[in-house]
Parts: structure tokens; sequence; C-alpha cells
């Protein structure tokens, strides 16, 4: 049996869809298991009273409440972890305390300690992402953001999912950080193009100033040291080649999905 948490999210669905597909016993965490929908024979269980019964492997994404649900993993005997973390752990050597490389290297480090398998996918940024751009283009077809210029190499979630099930299911990654990418790099201003050209809308992106999206991001409840570390992270990136890695095809024996074949499958989201 295999504990999944974060089961609604991103990369949650999907893996569940793949581990139910190849028959795998899956218990999926979520906060409301009587309305949540999974795949025939995925077992929904209320994340506040996980239940360990017959678990040998969890994934553990960087949520609140993982640090506990990863001790009560270790003391129900589990002995595989596979651990949703982030590229920025490779990328930062020395990470800031309170920062996103230091929360996921810290919860990367009481995973090696608490059980003896383990893996850790590291994703740069998700595709997903500009899924906050969605309430924007419902009112128009401007994205209005900090730095335009802003380049990341963005991953489809079912590539990270697909990942961690071969994680789960094998042992050829045990003892291994993957740094997972997309196959291209792009800033966001590319980005928003790519969503206008795929879905028919002429989109653009505006760049607003990095206090004005600083203010807007804690007001939605993003901690202050997050969102300087965020905000770090994208005004760095600009003018340089950010990383592509080759785990996706590496670990997979393909190539990565790209940015355009995502807003292809999500393509609904973007139209008004």
């Amino acid at each position: 049996m295999i504990l999944v948490s974060g089961a609604t999210g991103n990369i949650g669905r999907p893996l569940i869809a793949e581990l139910a597909a190849k028959g795998v016993k899956v218990r999926a965490l979520t906060r409301t298991p009587d309305t949540a929908r999974f795949p025939e024979g995925v077992e929904a269980c209320d994340s506040g009273r996980p239940d360990f019964d017959g678990v040998s492997a969890l994934v553990l994404n960087s949520t609140g409440g993982s640090v506990a649900l990863l001790e009560a993993a270790r003391a129900a005997g589990v002995r595989r972890v596979v651990t949703v973390s982030a590229l920025v752990v490779a990328e930062e050597a020395d990470p800031e305390e309170g920062g996103n490389a230091a929360v996921h290297r810290a919860l990367e480090e009481a995973v090696e300690a608490a059980v003896p398998e383990w893996t850790h996918l590291r994703p740069g940024a998700f595709a997903a992402n500009s899924l906050r751009w969605v309430p924007q283009l419902r009112a128009g077809d401007v994205v209005r953001g900090p730095y335009a210029q802003a380049r990341t190499s963005p991953i489809h979630e079912a590539d990270i999912a697909a990942v961690g099930v071969r994680a789960l299911l094998g042992d050829e990654l045990l003892g291994q950080a993957p740094a997972l990418t997309g196959p291209q790099g792009l800033t966001f201003a590319e980005q928003v193009e790519i969503i206008g050209s795929v879905v028919g809308r002429p989109l653009r992106y505006q760049e607003i100033s990095p206090d004005m999206a600083a203010q807007a991001m804690m007001a939605h409840g993003v901690r202050k040291e997050q969102v300087d570390s965020l905000l770090s992270y994208f005004a760095d990136s600009i003018g340089k080649p950010v990383p592509i890695t080759g785990e996706v095809e590496r670990i997979l024996g393909r190539p990565p999905r790209t940015f355009a074949e995502w807003v292809a499958d999500h393509a609904d989201a973007f139209r008004q």
C-alpha cells in the first residue's frame, strides 16, 4: 500500500492515477475524504487522521504538517519515502534561513534520518504555476506581474508524477535526488505569449514593481521569507541560462513535455 499526501494537488492526482492504472493499492490523504474523487480502488483517507495500516511507502509533499506525517510514518515502520522537494535545494549551496531552499532541504534531511529508503524529487518551476494568472485573464488579455524577463524551465506535473511512480515501484532511484525540469527556458512574457498562441487569445505580460508583487503575495498568505526568496530567485534569473536537466528523459526514456503541451492539456482554464 502506498500513502499519498497532497493527493488532490498538481502532482498527487496524476501520480495516483498512474499508480491505480498499474493496479497498485493507494491510499489518498485529503481533507475532504467524503467528497474527493479518485480512480476506482483508491482509498480516500482523512489527512487529519492518516491510516498507516499496511503502508510500505509514502509520497511526502513539502506542505504544512509534513514533519508530523513523516514521524507517524517512521513510527509505523514505513520503509520508503518519496519526497516532493524543489530544485532550489541543488542550486543554493548556502541557503538563507527560512527561504525555500532551506525549508525543503530540512525536510529532505528529516526524511533521510527517518527511513532507510528515500528519493527526493527536485522539480523546478511547475508549468501549473501559470494558473495563478487565470483570474487576471478572466478580466482581460493582460497579465501583470514582476520581472517579465525572469526565466524558468517549466515542467509538466505529469512528468514529475511519472518519475515519482518510478521511485515508488523500483529501486533504481533510491538515494537519489533527481533535478527535474522542462525542456526549455522561457521568460514569463514568453509563457504568456505561448498561452495566447495555444488558446487563440492576444495575451501579453505587463511588468509591475517587485514591491507591488510582494504585497499581493503576502496578502494571499505567503510568508515574507518565502516571498523575498522567490522574488530574489526571479531577479537573479534575468539574462541568464536556466537549468535544463536531462533527468526526466534519463528516467522515463522520453523527453519531458513542453510548456505548449501543458497549456494544451489545460487550455480550458485560460479561455474566457
